[in-house]
């Protein structure tokens, strides 16, 4: 497949965030981080400008007009920070595929959409290392690297290149997003729709990188053994992403094994994921398998690549 271009240097970026009743003052500290990475990335000439979106699935806006005034004025490098609330919990794919929505009718033409968690901290440099891949035109998506707990997943140490990119923190380039019709919300709510959109990337012909120079530190908060305690909603999506990944990507034996296993199970989130997982093949709303010769799909164990070491 034809590649197009993916940006000019010194474009104008967007950054997009959802928010789900998170903290106004760790929202700050993020917003301060964004405010000197924006300062020295502009000054260098990587964008013309970077703005800020913020999309809120929290029962009530987890920001207010007073704390959006004075973010605003307290950090100038980011030219306007925006919040859209969306009341209702939009998930991740389709929270992020409304803020690309919403950027659209707006009049700055955006080379450029990093997406990044809401508790992510970037480095000064973060967004320079981050763009330099992207003066490749075959690359579609590049992931920085997350302190103090890095991704295990295995990338070239001298490409970078990886199975796939997570969205805690990447940049994606504009042009990919609108060629993938951004982020598949019909099939996820809250986990692997960037697997998903990485795996597509790939095989519409782009590259997925990994920069270990771009470093982030994602504020994770850790159970008692070091660990993150995911809640029990989280497992819930997590399984059930695993099943609609299986099948989407043409892997029929390891989403029967799954759905069987999760049905069987004694954990309640199991259970449920399986019968949801039921209940959209009778209402046919099981998505439109693709990569049927295993092109890019790639499952290990529970991972969707593999892993440099084990978590």
């Amino acid at each position: 497949m034809s590649i197009k271009k993916n940006r000019q240097n010194a474009g104008h970026l967007r950054v997009h965030s959802v928010l789900y009743g998170n903290e106004q003052n760790r929202v700050e500290q993020s917003i301060a981080h964004l405010n000197r990475a924006a300062d020295l990335a502009v000054a260098a000439g990587v964008f013309k400008s970077v703005s800020l979106a913020y999309g809120d699935s929290s029962p009530r806006a987890c920001l207010d007009d007073e704390f959006l005034g004075a973010v605003r004025k307290a950090h100038p490098a980011i030219t306007r920070i925006d919040h859209l609330f969306f009341d209702g919990n939009l998930g991740s794919a389709k929270g992020h595929n409304t803020l690309i929505v919403d950027a659209q009718v707006q009049e700055t033409e955006w080379e450029a959409l990093l997406i990044m968690n809401p508790d992510v901290m970037l480095a000064p440099d973060a967004l320079i290392e981050l763009a330099r891949p992207l003066d490749d035109p075959h690359v579609g998506m590049v992931e920085a690297r997350q302190l103090p707990i890095e991704h295990p997943k295995e990338y070239h140490k001298l490409t970078g290149e990886t199975g796939w990119a997570t969205t805690a923190c990447a940049l994606i380039p504009m042009n990919v997003i609108r060629e993938l019709d951004g982020f598949d919300q019909e099939t996820f709510f809250l986990y692997c729709d960037d697997v998903d959109f990485s795996w597509r990337a790939r095989l519409a012909g782009y590259r997925i990188i990994y920069q270990p120079s771009a470093v982030v530190f994602h504020d994770k908060r850790l159970g008692a053994n070091g660990q993150w305690a995911p809640t029990s909603s989280e497992q819930y999506y997590s399984a059930e992403a695993a099943l609609l990944m299986a099948y989407k990507f043409s892997r029929k034996d390891i989403a029967e094994r799954l759905l069987k296993s999760f049905a069987a199970s004694d954990l309640p989130h199991l259970r449920k994921a399986a019968n949801e997982f039921d209940r959209r093949m009778e209402e046919g709303r099981l998505p439109k398998q693709i990569d049927v010769k295993g092109a890019v799909a790639e499952f290990v164990g529970d991972y969707y690549t593999k892993h440099r070491y084990s978590l």
